[in-house]
């Protein structure tokens, strides 16, 4: 019987960046991308997230709305500015109609509500950055 192949993230992996406050999910993140051959680099803050914008460049973006230093709608902004821009797909536990209508204003193209199914995000972000 044939095993399933693991990809491993490498430093050739398309990289992505997530930007969220909360460790757990981060780790969740990691764990999940990284099975599907990305590398991932995280930021916790909007302030990390910026300069990490500038560092490199990413197939996609996943950012939280509420970061402890300010809005990651910044982010999304930002990332829309940068040489080769990373679809961005924002998540948030606190939906509404006008945080959707803005997070797509400021470039998302996506919005994803917590909690999510794990699954169908990994697939999405596949998508965006294949």
């Amino acid at each position: 019987r044939a095993r399933p192949v693991t990809r491993k993230a490498s430093s050739m992996a398309p990289a992505v960046l997530v930007v969220d406050d909360e460790a757990d999910l981060l780790a969740t993140y990691r764990r999940l991308l990284g099975r599907d051959g990305f590398r991932v680099v995280t930021a916790a803050t909007r302030e990390a997230a910026l300069r990490a914008l500038e560092r490199e460049a990413y197939a996609a973006a996943i950012v939280d709305v509420r970061l402890p230093d300010g809005d990651g709608l910044d982010v999304v902004r930002k990332a829309r500015e940068v040489a080769q821009p990373p679809p961005a797909i924002v998540v948030t536990g606190f939906p509404s109609k006008t945080m959707r209508k803005a997070a797509l204003e400021a470039g998302a193209v996506d919005f994803v509500t917590k909690p999510f199914a794990a699954a169908a995000l990994a697939a999405r972000v596949r998508a965006l950055a294949r």
